[in-house]
């Protein structure tokens, strides 16, 4: 791997393992999980949220496909979460991930996501330089493997639809990624969960580990909130949570 692969470890681990970070996602994991959750983790990357399961005593099972990342939590990881270095998706296969070296974070498996994202706010300083094949997994295969999560967490740059796809039943929380400027992406994804329960939805803006709503919204409103947002509006995780 050249040198842009390991500057875009390095700069992934300055941001994401910034106490500023950290220090809310703690906070905020241990008042939504209860010790002995199992929890999924899709799209580790450098192993923050994680972590901040663990800290919060859950039992963490840790999805990421993306080499040097995965490679890195296979070395730093705590030897209670079990990392699985693949993807998940629609069925058990290998697939094929355009990666940006400088900017890992937003690799991704879906194929057309490189063009659409290139075009959204936020996105014009990305280049997708390289692709690397990665092995996929299926939620429904990992609960038949570990048991049913309370809650999993999907950070998948644009393919939450396709995970989401090899999952047959409904679990109690699970949240996505919404990117405001390509909220086609997240409001597929809401029709998804529909399909498998009712769901109540409230958003976390960013990394401030806070929800943003005092009650959570139908699937009705929370298009409403999406479609509504500027496309220039920063990012944040969709938390989605069976009714009853």
């Amino acid at each position: 791997m050249g040198l842009s692969v390991w500057l875009g470890l390095l700069r992934s681990l300055v941001i994401y393992n910034n106490p500023l970070r950290t220090v809310p996602l703690r906070r905020f994991y241990s008042g939504l999980l209860n010790e002995g959750d199992l929890v999924f983790d899709v799209g580790a990357h450098v192993g923050t949220r994680a972590r901040a399961m663990r800290a919060a005593g859950a039992r963490v099972v840790a999805l990421e496909p993306q080499a040097p990342f995965s490679g890195f939590l296979r070395l730093t990881l705590p030897r209670d979460i079990r990392l699985v270095e693949a993807a998940a998706g629609g069925a058990e296969t290998v697939a094929n991930m355009v990666v940006s070296s400088l900017h890992p974070t937003v690799s991704s498996l879906k194929e057309d996501f490189a063009t659409q994202a290139g075009a959204s706010p936020g996105f014009g300083h990305v280049r997708w330089d390289r692709s690397q094949r990665v092995r996929v997994t299926t939620l429904d295969k990992l609960i038949e493997e570990e048991g049913m999560p309370r809650y999993i967490k999907i950070d998948v740059e644009g393919f939450e639809l396709e995970v989401l796809s090899g999952l047959s039943q409904p679990v109690e929380m699970i949240s996505v990624e919404y990117l405001p400027g390509l909220p086609a992406l997240t409001l597929s994804v809401i029709d998804r969960l529909a399909t498998l329960g009712d769901y109540r939805f409230n958003p976390v803006l960013g990394e401030s580990g806070q929800f943003m709503w005092d009650a959570s919204r139908d699937a009705g409103a929370t298009k409403d909130w999406l479609s509504g947002l500027p496309t220039a509006a920063p990012s944040g995780d969709l938390y989605a949570r069976l009714s009853g």
